[in-house]
């Protein structure tokens, strides 16, 4: 029996794709929130929070490309030009993100408008990202395996909600994140900021899954069609679960609850994510098995991957494991 390898390499991607989100994702958020903290101390505090771990995050958003370029080629050629415009800006924003972290440690005079950049560049690859995502969940037409739709398709009333809702999320894992690292009133005012961010949250999950329901039949047979639901009902059980969960760790004023559980609703989202789009690499026509490379070379691929995710984790577990614990004002920073 051969090893299906057009599903291993897709659990591999989705996977990475996955980490990125929740890992990138709360450093993103911390960029969004920057806006709503004027004290340079704040400011300070919550930049050493992520400092020494988030250029380690973007490996994941690495090694996704480059094995989505190795095992389905293909999608190179009809998501790419379908979306240019939002991962060139997506790209832009990186770039903006991380030159703000590593100069506005340095710069005196300039660093305001370094700061401006961090938060422009947080809330642009953000925004782009989630624009791809609803670009992609709406459908990209495709002709004898090539982009067949217009420079624009991916600019619709839902895509730019989902961009809107990924600001969303990756705000509330900022906010989560910095509960969990700060302590004292940099920490009760994470907490005022949270409770209004997930109301927000929630009512953009409700938004994004009626509107794929009601606009995308695909959709709706997926989750509602042939006695699924009772298989899928759990996620959105679950979500409704862990937003009441995170209320309760609010009052409570637990700690790494709010994060943990946060953590779990990007999962249960992402779930819902390949629920509506499987086997689908390229909805709503390319699956994975079409849009694969030769066995070939997802062999040879398969193998080097072997060889470094296992080092990439690991590394990762580390920096997490060494830099854990409290940020406080006036503790060594980022320089």
């Amino acid at each position: 029996m051969q090893l299906d390898l057009p599903i291993v390499w897709a659990l591999i991607i989705g996977l990475a794709v996955f980490i990125y989100v929740i890992l990138d994702g709360f450093d993103l958020g911390i960029g969004l929130l920057f806006p709503f903290f004027e004290s340079k101390g704040e400011r300070e505090v919550m930049l050493n929070t992520v400092a020494p771990v988030w250029d380690g995050n973007e490996t994941f958003l690495v090694l996704g490309g480059a094995g989505l370029y190795g095992a389905f080629p293909i999608v190179y050629s009809t998501l790419l030009p379908a979306n240019y415009m939002p991962l060139i800006l997506m790209v832009i924003g990186l770039i903006f993100r991380g030159a703000a972290f590593e100069l506005r440690a340095k710069a005196r005079r300039t660093q305001h408008a370094w700061d401006l950049a961090f938060i422009g560049g947080s809330a642009l690859a953000s925004f782009c990202q989630g624009v791809v995502l609803g670009s992609l969940l709406q459908g990209i037409r495709i002709v004898d395996g090539r982009f067949a739709g217009a420079p624009f398709d991916w600019l619709s009333p839902f895509s730019l909600f989902c961009g809107f809702g990924l600001m969303t999320t990756y705000a509330t894992l900022g906010c989560g994140w910095l509960i969990m690292k700060t302590d004292g009133d940099m920490q009760d005012k994470m907490r005022a900021v949270m409770k209004p961010l997930v109301a927000v949250l929630f009512g953009t999950i409700v938004v994004v899954s009626i509107w794929t329901v009601l606009g995308l039949p695909r959709v709706e047979a997926r989750w509602f069609g042939s006695g699924n639901t009772k298989y899928f009902a759990p996620v959105p059980i679950l979500v409704v679960a862990c937003t009441w969960g995170i209320y309760h760790a609010l009052k409570q004023r637990h700690e790494a609850t709010p994060f943990l559980l946060t953590l779990a609703i990007c999962f249960l989202g992402f779930s819902g994510l390949i629920i509506s789009i499987w086997p689908y690499i390229v909805p709503p026509s390319l699956t994975i098995w079409e849009a694969s490379s030769s066995r070939s070379s997802q062999i040879f691929a398969l193998v080097g991957t072997a060889i470094v995710l296992p080092v990439i984790l690991v590394y990762n577990a580390m920096q997490y494991r060494v830099f854990r614990g409290k940020v406080r004002e006036g503790d060594a920073g980022y320089h």
